[in-house]
């Protein structure tokens, strides 16, 4: 149960919520920064294109590292989900992680990954609309900074719940 839980919901959900808060108040923060110095105004006035060079870099990047990031998180809670098995329960390492493995399937491992793209994707697009259109100097900056982690949040649980219904649906 632990396995199929932390694998399916709680380690996506979790670590996508934690890089909502960091990842996407920074990109927020940084854009927004960026665009109350005239900084963007200035890279589209030296012909550079500052959507494809400052939006579509960051979008990229939080979309493929995500799903490392939720690899590495659900490995390091099952780890330590053995630990506290061990100690508590008296269950050998062998056996817990044989009873993971055989708990786990395609089916559980394949939909959690797909979402984690999605939830990266939303992550970076929050929070460069937010930054990107940032307005009342650094009062917006802050704004623009708490509401791309707010609305960032609020998405990844509506698209959570899709994936959910999805993955009902077609497995």
């Amino acid at each position: 149960m632990i396995s199929i839980s932390i694998v399916r919901e709680i380690g996506p959900e979790i670590i996508s919520l934690i890089c909502a808060g960091r990842i996407g108040s920074g990109i927020g923060a940084e854009l927004g920064s960026m665009k109350v110095t005239e900084q963007i105004d200035a890279m589209e006035v030296s012909g550079t294109n500052p959507f494809n060079y400052l939006v579509v870099t960051r979008i990229l990047a939080t979309i493929l590292m995500l799903p490392l990031l939720i690899i590495v998180g659900d490995a390091l809670a099952l780890i330590g989900s053995a630990i506290i098995e061990n100690l508590k329960g008296g269950v050998s390492f062998v056996l817990y992680f044989n009873k993971v493995f055989d708990a786990l399937h395609y089916n559980d491992i394949i939909p959690a990954i797909t979402k984690s793209f999605f939830f990266g994707f939303t992550i970076g697009l929050v929070g460069c609309y937010k930054g990107y259109t940032c307005k009342k100097g650094t009062v917006g900056v802050g704004l623009a900074s708490n509401t791309s982690v707010v609305y960032a949040s609020l998405l990844l649980f509506v698209i959570d719940f899709i994936a959910v219904f999805v993955n009902d649906v077609l497995f």
